[in-house]
């Protein structure tokens, strides 16, 4: 008698533990594919966040009503690691997908950073220090650590980086956006450099990275920069010192106030084209790819000078006198 109700007993309780377990389990599939609102703006899981405090975040916003789903469904994923970042996500959406998206990093936010044509790599470590979200691990490094954490410890930075617009996500170190940079620049340079005229007085693309560079801060305007080019070969070849106002402002450094004087012309300077002959010893700015071309396939010139005209254009002269006609109608003409 004791026995069979012994055994009654059990049954009831093992059908009981069904009922309750299938109630969560139930519960739990609920939970976890039901679409929640997570609404307007973005998600951000910060670095070092743990799942648990996701869990209890969204639980605390209301928008889960407890943090132990999720905790159970990563569980069931094998616990795989999150990815830190800003994220965009549709206004409703379940749990599974929530954590497939914080697992993949599928949806993070991507943020874009412009490097400008002819900045200075200077001008570049500026930015990129105080840009939105990225991680300044360089900040305080010098340009010559920057150069050995990309492999290239014996090269000067000025130039070596290609003016764009690079994208990331919030959290990503600094260091990858100099890497990119760095590598399609390299890139830029070997494709022009293959299609370089073959009467080029140049001896390799370092050498055309400098020119560019010297084009580049002369003038933006893509229709002249081919004959910017032409003038400054045709001065190399015929011995000419380049006498360009780009490269002394360049080796006159922080001391130049935005007005240049015959001061700072005759100040010698390891890139005062005034004083010393042929190219500075390296890059003045980083050049893009129409400056890059230029400098590898120049337009054929008879000029040997040009002076700005105005509206960002220049006039070519072929003689110093008629340059010296030039200078005074569109330079001393002004300041009179």
């Amino acid at each position: 008698m004791f026995r069979n109700s012994l055994i009654r007993f059990l049954a009831l309780l093992v059908v009981a533990a069904g009922v309750v377990l299938g109630g969560s389990w139930f519960y739990y599939v609920e939970a976890v594919s039901k679409p929640f609102e997570f609404g307007e703006g973005t998600f951000v899981v910060a670095r070092g966040e743990t799942l648990n405090g996701i869990s209890r975040r969204l639980t605390d916003s209301g928008i889960t009503p407890e943090p132990w789903s999720l905790r159970i469904l990563a569980r069931q994923n094998g616990n795989k690691p999150i990815m830190a970042g800003e994220y965009d996500f549709p206004r409703t959406m379940a749990l599974t997908e929530f954590l497939d998206r914080i697992v993949s990093g599928r949806g993070q936010v991507d943020v874009g950073v412009t490097i400008v044509e002819g900045w200075t790599f200077r001008m570049m470590r500026e930015v990129l220090g105080t840009a939105e979200g990225l991680r300044p691990d360089t900040r305080e490094w010098s340009d010559d650590r920057i150069m050995e954490a990309l492999g290239y410890p014996d090269l000067h930075p000025e130039g070596q980086f290609y003016p764009d617009t690079y994208y990331y996500r919030k959290g990503d170190p600094d260091l990858d956006i100099y890497r990119k940079a760095f590598e399609l620049m390299q890139f830029r340079l070997r494709q022009v450099w293959a299609q370089r005229s073959p009467d080029l007085p140049l001896d390799d693309p370092y050498e055309a990275l400098i020119v560019a560079s010297i084009i580049e801060k002369e003038t933006q305007d893509r229709d002249e920069q081919p004959t910017i080019a032409g003038v400054l070969f045709n001065r190399l070849r015929k011995g000419m010192r380049l006498q360009t106002d780009p490269t002394v402002i360049y080796g006159v450094g922080d001391a130049f106030d935005g007005n240049i004087t015959r001061k700072h012309l005759k100040t010698d300077t390891p890139y005062n084209t005034y004083t010393r002959a042929g190219l500075t010893p390296t890059p003045i700015s980083l050049p893009g790819m129409d400056s890059l071309m230029a400098a590898v396939r120049p337009a054929e010139t008879e000029a040997y000078y040009f002076v700005a005209k105005g509206g960002g254009r220049h006039h070519f002269s072929r003689t110093l006198e008629e340059h010296n006609r030039a200078v005074r109608k569109y330079i001393l003409g002004k300041k009179q």
